[in-house]
């Protein structure tokens, strides 16, 4: 079983090191914990009617604080609860469940694992809370929770309530959302939709270990479970499989493993033009990405009547690709365990998109390690890598 989410505070001026897994930062001013929806919603409000900084925080998975720590309150989320919801509106053979946002995220997929409900289960292994998966879209082996999110609850600043807001409101993309590009507030539950599971020839439904996963999405995956993309497995082994690959690259919490001392991969996969790509070396993996629709560029005459504006033909948007970061990062020369040195942070030893704590490092030594890292992949590609978690008081 993994850890479960952060370890309750001492109190005020408790150090950012105690309430992340990169365990690096200075202390917080100020500590409020919410365990209550309710402690959630009264906190988040009266800390908007001040003047204060404050920082909302889950499993401190994602975050990298300053050594100086933070001037002001970190609000930690430790509401928990999974309820089924009534809809009628789903279809056979769908479930929606409403999770509070400070319920340990891989807590919920082996719960859901458990009772044979599928969608979440490459999932695995992440840690984190389930408020803060939304705001990076979180996804990993060819999943990603754009695919079954129904909506969330908000508790908007702006409007001063909580709202209910459909996943399509969310401009959900890769690692990315509108809460993460400016949308004020704070995320209360999330409600997602799963498949009941279904069962293999010959299986008995009531058993939850044999209930067939999603389909395999991920080459990696598919060749670990010795099966073929597309292919379905149990539910069981294909979470199992995940947690062991996970372990293999560090990225499975264990005190006792200094390469989970990270935020998980500390640079996301760059997004480019295809002609782009076409400048980089043959072996380069590239992964075609969507192309998005185009406007109808007709204006009716009814809309003319209306006073719609006429619409401007759009020119065909450029073809992207994704990248493999760490392929840049190892082809860049930078190594798995390298470090620099007397630095405490290195990359881990098991996997170049991780950044560790190898005991003792500071949040300088982290952000020093990061910006060596983007220096070399842009001298040698051309490519400007992106920092996954959010850094406070640090600049790459």
């Amino acid at each position: 079983m993994l850890p479960e989410i952060g370890p309750e505070p001492a109190g005020d001026g408790t150090p950012f090191s105690q309430l992340t897994t990169m365990r690096v930062g200075g202390p917080a001013e100020r500590v409020l914990v919410a365990h209550e929806l309710q402690e959630l919603v009264a906190f988040a409000q009266g800390l908007w009617d001040t003047d204060e900084p404050w920082l909302l925080l889950g499993g401190g998975s994602n975050t990298v604080m300053h050594d100086d720590g933070f001037p002001g309150t970190v609000l930690l989320v430790r509401t928990t609860g999974i309820a089924p919801v009534e809809d009628d509106a789903l279809p056979e053979g769908k479930i929606r469940l409403r999770v509070q946002a400070g319920h340990d995220w891989d807590h919920l997929v082996a719960a859901c694992v458990e009772n044979g409900w599928s969608g979440i289960e490459a999932l695995s292994g992440i840690p984190g809370a389930a408020g803060a998966a939304p705001v990076q879209n979180i996804g990993a082996y060819g999943q990603e929770l754009s695919d079954v999110l129904h909506s969330i609850e908000f508790l908007d600043r702006d409007r001063g309530y909580a709202r209910r807001i459909p996943a399509e409101d969310l401009g959900l993309a890769y690692r990315d959302s509108a809460i993460k590009q400016g949308l004020e507030g704070v995320v209360l539950s999330i409600d997602i939709v799963l498949t009941v599971g279904e069962v293999g020839p010959g299986r008995r439904a009531h058993a939850a270990p044999e209930v067939l996963s999603e389909p395999i999405a991920y080459a990696q995956l598919a060749g670990a479970l010795g099966v073929e993309i597309g292919d379905r497995v149990p539910i069981r082994d294909l979470r199992d499989s995940v947690l062991g690959l996970r372990a293999s690259k560090g990225m499975v919490l264990d005190p006792d493993d200094h390469d989970s001392w990270s935020s998980g991969s500390f640079f996301t996969n760059p997004i480019v033009t295809e002609r782009f790509a076409h400048e980089l070396p043959e072996n380069a993996p590239r992964f075609p990405q969507p192309v998005p629709e185009v406007a109808d560029a007709v204006t009716t005459f009814e809309e003319l009547e209306a006073g719609y504006p006429i619409r401007v033909p759009q020119a065909t948007p450029e073809r992207m690709v994704k990248l493999s970061a760490a392929w840049l990062i190892e082809h860049a020369g930078v190594q798995r365990g390298f470090h620099l040195p007397g630095s405490g942070a290195a990359i881990s030893s098991k996997h170049t998109l991780a950044i560790t704590n190898r005991g003792g490092a500071t949040a300088h030594d982290v952000a020093e390690l990061a910006r060596f890292v983007v220096q070399r992949v842009q001298q040698e590609f051309g490519v400007i890598l992106a920092p996954e978690p959010n850094l406070y008081g640090l600049e790459l």
